[in-house]
């Protein structure tokens, strides 16, 4: 599948946002430090992508029930769902000034209900090694979920089986779409979320 930029102002992926909010000093803090043991710009993309993916818990995975959205109240928290952590992940990768979007796919919500669709978030983010973007999941790692960061080979949480309706949007996005962001923000807990999830862009 071929990416496709929401805007052609390549600055538009390095700024801070109300959610992706990289100028807070805990943010600043855990990106220097990923970068400071980083071999390479490479390097320093896999090493935070795989700290959001292993140390921030899935909201779901972990029963919990607090939402979080900003990405300076995931780290504190120490949680979110895939949303929540996909703009942890672009805000440490920001904060660094590296290139990277969000993403989304629409993946049925639960295989027992063929019929009842989600959005799932993830990133985009630029390889100056390779010259191209690639797609990253930082979702969380389960049984039957391996996504991976790979040059070669996307690896994601979830490939999209488009034989059951399931689909990959291509457009890397800026900044959150509006129906996530109200999604995680006017709901009081995730039980209360989950019903709220929005369906497709």
């Amino acid at each position: 599948m071929e990416l496709i930029l929401e805007s052609q102002n390549i600055n538009d992926y390095l700024k801070a946002t109300s959610i992706i909010d990289f100028n807070n000093h805990s943010i600043k803090a855990l990106s220097k430090t990923n970068l400071d043991n980083s071999e390479n710009k490479t390097n320093f993309i896999k090493k935070t992508f795989e700290y959001v993916r292993d140390n921030i818990k899935h909201s779901a995975d972990a029963d919990l029930s607090e939402v979080t959205c900003k990405a300076s109240e995931v780290l504190e928290k120490g949680h979110g769902i895939c949303y929540a952590k996909a703009h942890l992940l672009a805000a440490l990768l920001r904060a660094n000034g590296i290139l990277t979007g969000l993403c989304y796919q629409k993946l049925i919500l639960d295989d027992i209900e063929l019929n009842k669709f989600c959005l799932h978030g993830l990133n985009a983010v630029y390889i100056d090694s390779i010259k191209r973007w690639i797609r990253l999941d930082a979702r969380g790692n389960k049984e039957g979920v391996n996504a991976q960061f790979s040059l070669e080979q996307e690896q994601l949480a979830f490939p999209a089986r488009t034989n059951l309706g399931e689909q990959d949007y291509p457009i890397i996005y800026t900044a959150p779409v509006n129906s996530v962001v109200i999604a995680l923000t006017k709901s009081k807990d995730c039980m209360e979320l989950w019903q709220q999830l929005p369906e497709s862009l």
